[in-house]
């Protein structure tokens, strides 16, 4: 559906460009947004390659096993349906970290597992109608949505591809930003856990 939405998008500004004689103006700007869309590619990849080195590194120095342990409290605390040591459990605290790091990119494909496993879990448990979302998979998307992030890899890098005076100063705000977003995404998950009990 989103892909519809992009096409039309892209075809009235097509349109509206001949309609008002820009066509130039926009075949100028199709060939710099691509241009710049490479540009921005190939300095991302820098990044992320630089930042898929340095997980590497805290995997092997235990950092990962440290930050799991020191998560995967809360984690039980936020998923109560989902049993301690299940692939679920696992693939959220991956994505939660991940997304902690600042590392979006890194925490789809932990997020998807953990959908996966969570509707599994739901299919065995049976809490929910066939086909509707289980109270973890809600709490779940909503805490993946919030997401708390300690560094803004992706914004830090796009400052500094776009030329910012100072793009670390993304920082504090972003950090204080997601930590608001974060508390709140927990208190509704648990005021709505709550409603549903009483």
């Amino acid at each position: 559906m989103i892909h519809l939405l992009w096409e039309l998008m892209i075809v009235i500004g097509i349109v509206y460009g001949f309609l008002t004689g820009r066509a130039e103006e926009v075949g100028t700007a199709v060939v710099s947004s691509s241009r710049e869309a490479v540009t921005l590619a190939i300095a991302m990849l820098g990044v992320v390659a630089l930042w898929s080195g340095l997980m590497e590194v805290a995997k092997g120095c235990g950092l990962m096993d440290g930050m799991t342990r020191l998560l995967s409290r809360p984690i039980r605390w936020l998923f109560p349906s989902v049993p301690k040591g299940h692939p679920a459990e696992e693939a959220i605290i991956l994505n939660v970290t991940a997304n902690i790091l600042g590392l979006g990119w890194a925490a789809t494909p932990a997020g998807l597992t953990a959908m996966k496993e969570l509707a599994a879990l739901e299919e065995e448990q049976q809490t929910v109608p066939k086909g509707s979302a289980s109270n973890a998979m809600c709490t779940f998307l909503v805490l993946n949505v919030s997401s708390l992030q300690l560094i803004s890899v992706n914004m830090i890098a796009y400052r500094s591809q776009y030329g910012s005076a100072a793009p670390m100063a993304i920082v504090g705000p972003a950090l204080a930003a997601t930590t608001v977003s974060t508390l709140a995404a927990v208190a509704f998950c648990k005021w709505m856990e709550r409603k549903k009990r009483g």
